[in-house]
């Protein structure tokens, strides 16, 4: 038996509740991993909390990050015994997640656990960390550099938002933030940031085209914030687009793409190649200061999951929040 959050949705209605599991009831797959830690993302709020779609199949185990220890293998990469991570492959949507003592999966899902950091370090990073870094390769593979301008992060005090400030930051670009916790400016500036702005200027219906802002833009926030992004967007810059926390819509004009030259990027992190997994980890690897990590993280046990999600719905969670499912 092993403990896990699990979702469910009946006559009862739909709840999250902590649970204890057979390893009977344990999907298919050809790897299981006695997993170490997980992280609470906010799609991994949204389905806990049930307040969007985002559980396709019930009964689910949430967690979109995981890392541990194989525990059985049938896959020619994987011998038990070895340390995995895994980010995404609808994991916690369609197949069980990480928020639980263990997990069975498919192999090619995997990548081996990263050697310049400690489980815990990989799991403070976990998905936001990892598509930050897929944003940022995004913007230096358009050729922008950081003598050319500044770079937008929007949702700055979110997972993503801070790990794309400081690895920005830390590649020596000028970075621009914003956030609708002006409390936070400190800590934003601890990560690097060069301006602050409020959210607000950002999530209101705006013009078409604007005055140029920024070369580049890191957005998870979509809706009229993305709209507005990039019409502030200089002439052939790009803004990387990986998030919804404002919404899915997208109300904005050709006018950015056709008139400057902008480029929108969609970064899908989700089902990306292994070999990209792999180039993005080696790079948080160089730009992640491990010590840095605890500024962004906070670490919580597997049923205090339940509450947390409501409070990183609300707002309310700085940076990166650890599960540690045996605790």
């Amino acid at each position: 038996m092993f403990k896990a959050l699990l979702i469910s949705k009946d006559e009862q209605g739909y709840r999250t509740e902590l649970t204890q599991l057979d390893d009977q009831q344990l999907p298919a797959g050809d790897v299981t991993v006695a997993v170490d830690y997980s992280t609470l993302n906010y799609k991994d709020a949204l389905a806990i909390a049930g307040t969007s779609p985002i559980v396709r199949s019930f009964p689910m185990v949430p967690g979109i990050d995981l890392v541990g220890t194989i525990e059985n293998s049938h896959h020619a990469d994987y011998k038990v015994g070895d340390k995995v991570l895994l980010n995404g492959w609808g994991v916690g949507e369609s197949h069980w997640g990480g928020l639980a003592q263990k997990a069975r999966l498919q192999g090619d899902w995997l990548i081996p656990l990263p050697t310049a950091f400690t489980a815990e370090q990989t799991m403070a990073i976990g998905t936001a960390g990892y598509t930050a870094m897929l944003c940022v390769l995004a913007i230096e593979k358009h050729g922008i550099t950081p003598s050319m301008g500044s770079v937008l992060v929007t949702g700055a005090n979110g997972g993503v938002g801070s790990f794309a400030l400081s690895i920005l930051s830390r590649l020596g670009y000028t970075v621009t933030v914003s956030t609708g916790r002006p409390q936070e400016a400190e800590y934003l500036k601890q990560l690097g940031a060069a301006e602050i702005i409020e959210r607000s200027s950002l999530s209101e219906p705006g013009r078409p085209l604007a005055k140029e802002r920024w070369v580049a833009a890191v957005d998870s926030v979509g809706s009229h914030t993305l709209a507005n992004v990039c019409a502030a967007t200089a002439n052939e810059g790009i803004v990387a687009a990986c998030g919804l926390a404002q919404g899915m819509d997208f109300p904005a004009s050709v006018a950015p793409f056709i008139l400057r030259g902008v480029t929108l990027r969609g970064i899908n992190c989700v089902t990306r190649p292994k070999s990209d997994r792999i180039e993005a980890w080696q790079r948080l690897g160089e730009l992640i200061d491990p010590q840095q990590l605890a500024l962004i993280t906070q670490t919580i046990g597997l049923a205090e999951a339940i509450p947390a999600a409501r409070q990183l719905l609300d707002g309310q969670v700085r940076g990166r929040v650890v599960v540690d499912v045996n605790r």
